[in-house]
């Protein structure tokens, strides 16, 4: 019997040291790290795909919302060619109320034409003034200013070369924009 237990006993340390125990659990933990690599992977997977339609969705508001900021405002530069004039014209209307009761008045006096006239034109110069939009009118000897003024002729005058002689038409800017140069003539050099 103690032939077949110490036979057993090599058996077994044959068997052990044939195959050591180390090797065998190497090959056991790389499964189940691969295993545990697999599961965190399809996590890491999961959370990304998650992100990314996070920020399509992100991506898309934006755009829609940039969109809608760009129609508004072509819209509001629209409206405001449209009635850019409005104030103007509000300003407008009480003068040409003003004109209509002159012509209504089937027998008027020159006195009341003459101080009709000029309360008009004081509702125009209240008007213009009201909508930036101011005269232009050099006095004689003014230097000429190309920018305001218009040079119709020069003349012989005694005063000096490139000044202004008369104003045959005033000119009119609206907010420092020049709307119409005044007609001047200027004087020749002596």
């Amino acid at each position: 019997m103690q032939e077949q237990e110490n036979q057993q006993t090599e058996k077994v340390e044959v068997t052990d040291a044939t195959a050591p125990e180390a090797p065998q659990e190497t090959i056991v933990q790389p499964e189940t790290e691969t295993i545990a690599v697999q599961d965190t992977s399809a996590q890491l997977i999961a959370g990304l795909e998650a992100k990314v339609q996070e920020l399509q969705d992100s991506f898309m508001r934006a755009k829609a919302e940039g969109e809608n900021i760009r129609r508004r405002a072509q819209e509001d530069i629209s409206k405001a060619h449209k009635f850019a004039i409005e104030g103007f014209a509000e300003a407008m209307v009480p003068v040409k109320d003003s004109l209509e009761m002159a012509l209504k008045i089937d027998t008027p006096s020159i006195e009341a034409l003459k101080e009709g006239v000029e309360m008009t034109l004081k509702q125009l110069s209240a008007a213009f003034e009201k909508n930036r939009l101011t005269e232009i009118n050099p006095v004689q000897g003014d230097k000429l200013d190309p920018m305001k003024h218009q040079a119709i002729s020069m003349v012989p005058a005694e005063q000096d070369a490139n000044t202004v002689v008369t104003v045959l038409q005033k000119g009119y800017t609206i907010a420092d924009r020049l709307l119409r140069p005044a007609l001047v003539t200027v004087a020749q050099g002596k």
